[in-house]
């Protein structure tokens, strides 16, 4: 390491920590008036969003919590989420957000391993907590949260309500300092073998990556996604790398925020209506349910940008959008890079180029943001040149990437072998800095010696009248080694089978665009197709499903 001159501090000097703390307290400070919104029922200002998380720090110290336990919390998106997340790490605790949508022995697993000792549960998922009560091996307090006039519940070692806790709580704290190093939030990817992950951030990696944010999508004039003026709506739940870190932008930023609770898609486009909603985020399959809903149909939703990430953005549903107004950008991360690593950017050369080409690149998974370093490796580790051609694993550099694994040190070493950051994902680097996501590393379809994008090839195909949705995986096949299937959903009123659906590709094929061996000889038309609690294609599920259709000669089944 380099002997750098190092001059101490003057006798005095405050030394700042980054602390979550921080964040709230720049809200604020732009427009007092701005609301937290949550459904139609509750609507306040931010001077009461801090007297609230002072008065939830007061609720949580006065029950016991300390710095360093996990404060688990069951909820949707709503206003007391957003005060979870501040309060809770703000008086050095670790707030664990569930995902509700685990099956309950995942659930189980996840809150006994972060070693949850308070919970805070949602009427809704009191059922569900009585379930598991009997095995949680940490857990000794429970709080209620809930929308009815109801107050009291079933929960072992119930504090009592929410509400009513505030309420006689005091509305002042003192957040002390400590150090920016400490764990703020855990939370367990979904994962698609054994047992979810612990993954972890500490205040110093959240404050980062909530000014990284608030740069890449605020500052780059391409692409200019969010600012002071915008009323933000998130449509990812919060339980999910904190909403990708949104509600901490949003509020150090202080914009009006709108909290939908369970997602509904007709209510979604209520809330959009009524608090004119101008910036969200979401995955590609709830952006095509909201699509699809009643209330969409006759809408114009001009002025609302929406950020799609967690799965790839085809062209087909951002046409789909642009037609009704909406403005989408592609964003790239995953749960362990806290979650924002890239944006789309159109540069000068973009900009001056066709609408075509415009659209190619707002698509792609865009340029590393300020303070991420990017690059793609080969299986045995070498760096393979930024040519858009070199396919390789993309690993990656950020002050904010998690440093491992909860318990886990081995799966964290091999996270982050030789130093880099190791997504799993297949990619591309272009000399003008644009990563475009190819594939999983475990989805790329290995074919007649040649390797096909099961994503491309999603692509391609959810270009068709007929198809509403789509998922490609490939399948064993004893002359070839694999062969692509896909499963498609059809429009209302359309029909397809496996021949049309190879006339719909050759012209790809011709145009050099797509192999003739990446051509589905099979398919399966589906009414629904299976995905992972946070809304992305589960290919691990579709596999299974196609392995017991071809053995009781589903009907399912289209062939060649």
């Amino acid at each position: 390491m380099l002997q750098t001159r190092v001059i101490p501090p003057a006798e005095g000097a405050y030394q700042y920590p980054l602390l979550i703390k921080r964040l709230l307290m720049s809200g604020s400070r732009y427009e007092k008036t701005r609301e937290i919104v949550y459904r139609d029922q509750v609507r306040y200002t931010y001077p009461t969003l801090s007297e609230r998380v002072a008065r939830l720090a007061n609720v949580l110290t006065a029950a016991g919590v300390k710095a360093g336990d996990t404060v688990a919390v069951m909820d949707w998106d709503s206003h007391r989420y957003l005060e979870c997340m501040f309060a809770i790490p703000m008086i050095g605790a670790v707030i664990h957000t569930i995902n509700v949508r685990l099956s309950p022995e995942q659930i189980l697993y996840t809150m006994n391993h972060a070693e949850d000792r308070f919970v805070l549960v949602n009427s809704e998922f009191v059922g569900l907590y009585q379930a598991i009560a009997g095995n949680l091996s940490t857990v000794e307090k429970t709080l209620l949260l809930t929308d009815t006039a109801e107050k009291t519940a079933e929960l072992p070692n119930l504090l009592g309500e929410y509400e009513t806790l505030l309420a006689a709580a005091s509305p002042e704290y003192d957040f002390e300092d400590f150090d920016e190093n400490s764990v703020a939030t855990t939370f367990y990817t979904t994962g698609t073998t054994g047992n979810p992950k612990g993954v972890y951030f500490t205040h110093r990696q959240l404050v980062l990556h909530t000014m990284g944010v608030s740069t890449s999508m605020g500052a780059i004039d391409s692409v200019r996604l969010l600012g002071t003026n915008d009323v933000y709506m998130p449509i990812t739940p919060m339980f999910h790398v904190h909403a990708w870190g949104l509600p901490y932008v949003a509020t150090m930023l202080g914009l009006k925020q709108v909290y939908p609770g369970r997602y509904d898609p007709e209510y979604l486009v209520e809330l959009w209506r009524r608090e004119k909603v101008t910036f969200s985020h979401c995955v590609p399959t709830i952006l095509q349910m909201l699509l699809n809903a009643k209330a969409a149909q006759d809408t114009d939703f001009g002025g609302w940008k929406i950020v799609i990430g967690g799965s790839a953005l085809n062209r087909a549903l951002y046409e789909a959008a642009k037609a009704k107004g909406i403005q989408l950008t592609a964003a790239y991360g995953m749960s362990e890079t806290g979650p924002l690593v890239s944006c789309a950017h159109l540069n000068d050369e973009l900009m001056a180029g066709t609408e075509d080409e415009r659209i190619t690149y707002r698509i792609k998974a865009g340029v590393p943001g300020p303070l991420v370093e990017a690059a793609i490796i080969d299986a045995e580790g070498n760096f393979l040149p930024a040519d858009g051609e070199s396919q390789g694993e993309l690993v990656l550099r950020a002050p904010w990437l998690t440093e491992g694994y909860f318990n886990e040190p081995q799966k964290g070493a091999e996270l982050w072998h030789g130093g880099w950051l190791h997504t799993g994902d297949v990619a591309t680097l272009d000399s003008m800095g644009v990563i475009d996501i190819r594939d999983r590393i475990k989805d790329v379809i290995k074919t007649g010696g040649e390797w096909i994008s099961s994503l491309d090839l999603e692509d391609l195909i959810s270009r068709h009248a007929a198809v509403r949705e789509v998922a490609v995986v490939g399948i064993a096949d004893p002359q070839w080694g694999e062969r692509p299937f896909a499963l498609l959903v059809i429009r209302e009123g359309h029909q397809i089978g496996a021949r049309e659906l190879k006339e719909h590709l050759k012209p790809f094929v011709e145009l050099g665009h797509l192999s003739k061996w990446a051509i589905p000889s099979q398919i399966a038309l589906v009414t629904e197709i299976p995905k992972t609690s946070v809304g992305k294609l589960d290919k691990k599920r579709i596999r299974i499903d196609i392995s017991e259709w071809q053995a009781t000669n589903s009907t399912f089944l289209s062939t060649l």
